[in-house]
Formats: structure tokens, C-alpha cells, sequence
């Protein structure tokens, strides 16, 4: 641990959550593993998506791990048919559902199509589970919590002076604010998982939680 986590340990990942360049490969097989006595598994994209979706539930007062539910993060969204193919034939006792991207949209529906039911319109995804985030998650979670408040939580964690680096460079500069915010969000070792923490229960405190995460959670 370093000085800066220390000091502060918002700025390390989440307690429980895997970092580092394994902890893809890893954060899927761990989730996998459990999969046998779940009664219900959610698919995500990685594992920032899982601790938004975890913190998202313990906001709710659910306990996700005693309803036997898993949230898988599976490594992206390429990885979706593999891993409905590792769940095996829809089935009574499995309940599966996810979260997906915009942009990765068109990966699960073609997934779910070919693994679960008809996909071919974003309802039909829904009425199987499956959600759409526009454009991503931290984008749904920027709006939810809003610019001023987003800012002063990089306030609160030390990082705001960071952000102000980035808004001066020339390639962001006079960008929309929550297009910075995303940028930031995506750069660094843990700033991701950190703030998906962070923005999910800035978001219940709002009563603004994202439609996908708030229906998701719904449908299991």
C-alpha cells in the first residue's frame, strides 16, 4: 500500500475486488465458481459494472449472496455467447439477466439470440433481462449524480486536481464536462472501480439511480 492509499482508502479499488492485469481472467472464474448454487446470475461487462451493480443492491438492502444472485464480470462483451454457453440451456432454476454498454449492444443481442430467446429489439432484450447503458455506465452515473456533485467527489478523494489537468490539456479542453469526467474515470490504475462505488451511492443518496441498474436489480 502506498502513502496516497494510506492516506486515504477510497483511493484503492473496493475491498473484495480484484485489480491489476489478471484480475479479469480472475474476477470471471471466481464468479463462475459459484454459479452452481446460484439462483440467479447477471452478466456484466467488467468489474467496475460488478461493484456498481453489488453497491447498488447493498443501497436497496438486498444481500445478493444470501438470494444465491452472482454478478459475473465476463471480460467484455465479446465474451458474452462463451460464457451463456458455459451457463448452459436457459433453465427454470437460473435465472440470467445483464448490463451491457451502447456500444456493445449489438455483441449481446447477437448472444442472447443465439444462447436464450429473440433479441432483435431493445425490448425484447429487457424482456429477457438485459439492459443498455447510454452510453456507458459512468456516463448514466455522471448524469445521475450530476457535474457539480461528481466534481466534488473527486473533491473528497483527492483527485480534483487531477481532473483539472486533464481539462487544460489541449485534446480536452472546452469539452463538455461530463465527457471529460468520463475520460477521467477511464484513466488511471483504479479510478474506475473506486468511483463506481463512489457514484452508485451518490446516486441512491439522489434517488437517481440509472434506469438499467435500478431495473436490473428489479428483474432478479
Amino acid at each position: 500500500m502506498d502513502v496516497t492509499d494510506r492516506r486515504d482508502p477510497g483511493r484503492r479499488p473496493p475491498d473484495g475486488y480484484l485489480s491489476g492485469p489478471d484480475a479479469p481472467v480472475l474476477a470471471t472464474a471466481r464468479a463462475l465458481a459459484k454459479v452452481d448454487d446460484a439462483v440467479a446470475v447477471v452478466l456484466v461487462e467488467g468489474i467496475s459494472d460488478q461493484i456498481a451493480l453489488e453497491t447498488a443492491a447493498v443501497c436497496r438492502g438486498r444481500d445478493l449472496e444470501a438470494e444465491r444472485v452472482v454478478v459475473v464480470p465476463i471480460g467484455g462483451a465479446h465474451a458474452i455467447r462463451r460464457v451463456l454457453t458455459r451457463l448452459g440451456p436457459p433453465a427454470d432454476r437460473l435465472r440470467v439477466a445483464g448490463l451491457c454498454d451502447l456500444r456493445e449492444e449489438e455483441l449481446f443481442r447477437r448472444g442472447i439470440a443465439a444462447r436464450i430467446g429473440p433479441a432483435a429489439t431493445r425490448t425484447d432484450m429487457e424482456n429477457l433481462g438485459f439492459y443498455v447503458c447510454v452510453d456507458d455506465l459512468e456516463d448514466e452515473l455522471i448524469r445521475a449524480v450530476g457535474v457539480a456533485d461528481v466534481e466534488a467527489l473527486f473533491a473528497a478523494h483527492g483527485d480534483l486536481g487531477s481532473f483539472r489537468s486533464l481539462q487544460s490539456q489541449p485534446a480536452w479542453r472546452g469539452r463538455p464536462p461530463e465527457a471529460q469526467m468520463r475520460r477521467f474515470l477511464g484513466s488511471g490504475a483504479h479510478r474506475k472501480l473506486r468511483y463506481a462505488r463512489l457514484l452508485v451511492e451518490a446516486a441512491v443518496g439522489r434517488d437517481a439511480l440509472p434506469r438499467p441498474l435500478d431495473a436490473l436489480l428489479a428483474a432478479v
